[in-house]
């Protein structure tokens, strides 16, 4: 008996102690210091990409080297821009994790990032197919390209937007927020989801890239037509784990709010991720339909708290 109780004391001390090492250092993870840390290498880190990408490019036009497969990420000195866009997403992943414990809005506004930057990646490779020709809307690539342009301004456009209704939202309130012990325990949460989101997306980040490196380079049953699409490279597992930890903060949400327009405000960011989410399973015109969609939904369901909120404001 004596024996079981010091074995279970033990295990207690040591899961105690594993869990303050693991707030230690993913706490140190979300700093401002690290920030700006992170944004220093991931900028090296872009620049020797972008020049290691133009090397390989060179010894492939010298027949050097050969790739069977993306060999369109290999054609264009243009297409070297593709991977160094490539890291600047990571870390854009990186500030959606450090702003969730901060801003719901800010960090929904980050996946909205995300997708932008990831059309403006996919019309760096679309360049370098780039075929001018006088039928320039019957070339299937060429309209691609044009949509791709399109939705990049609407995108922007409307993330302007976003940030303004966020800013007009946060300026609005006639007296400074008190914050409740029931709002301060679920930033306590939110801190907590941040946390863990760190470890999980760094092993999906290298899981992935060691997957596409395997599947595109040594698989015995290397097929160009099957090789995953590396537009949804990492980013299609990123919003399946985004989208759950958007329910999980909806549901916990309700343990500090009853309000029914930030409830529903919470549920439409959900249903703009999934959206998002959704886009990645299909190509052409509808994958650049759905993720403005997206971005448009998330805007009008803040504007529409905004109204809600300054509806309840005014004197009767």
């Amino acid at each position: 008996m004596d024996a079981f109780v010091v074995c279970y004391t033990v295990a207690i001390l040591t899961m105690a102690k594993a869990a303050t090492v693991f707030n230690t250092i993913f706490a140190k993870l979300l700093s401002e210091e690290a920030r700006k840390k992170s944004e220093l290498v991931i900028v090296i880190i872009a620049i020797a990409s972008f020049l290691l990408h133009l090397l390989l490019i060179f010894l492939v036009d010298l027949k050097v080297v050969a790739f069977d497969g993306y060999k369109e990420l290999f054609n264009n000195p243009i297409a070297a821009i593709y991977t160094p866009f490539s890291f600047i997403l990571i870390y854009e992943v990186y500030l959606l994790i450090y702003y969730l414990p901060k801003s719901t809005t800010t960090y929904i506004g980050k996946q909205y990032e995300i997708m932008t930057l990831i059309v403006i990646r996919r019309i760096f490779k679309d360049l370098s197919q780039l075929q001018l020709t006088p039928d320039w809307f019957k070339v299937p690539s060429d309209l691609l390209l044009t949509y791709d342009l399109i939705a990049t301004m609407i995108l922007f456009l409307l993330i302007l937007l976003f940030y303004r209704l966020n800013r007009k939202s946060e300026t609005n309130s006639e007296a400074p927020i008190q914050v409740s012990p029931e709002i301060a325990q679920f930033i306590k949460m939110k801190t907590l989801i941040a946390k863990c989101l760190v470890p999980i997306f760094v092993m999906l980040a290298f899981y992935s890239l060691g997957q596409w490196i395997y599947d595109s380079f040594f698989s015995a049953n290397q097929n160009v037509a099957s090789i995953q699409d590396v537009n949804k490279i990492f980013f299609d597992t990123c919003f399946t784990i985004l989208i759950l930890t958007d329910v999980l903060l909806l549901l916990i949400s309700f343990l500090h709010t009853d309000k029914f327009n930030t409830v529903i405000r919470n549920s439409g960011f959900i249903i703009s991720t999934i959206l998002i989410k959704l886009s990645f399973g299909i190509e052409g015109l509808l994958n650049i339909i759905l993720i403005v969609v997206a971005v448009l939904f998330g805007v009008i369901i803040l504007a529409i708290h905004n109204q809600f909120d300054r509806l309840k404001t005014k004197p009767l």
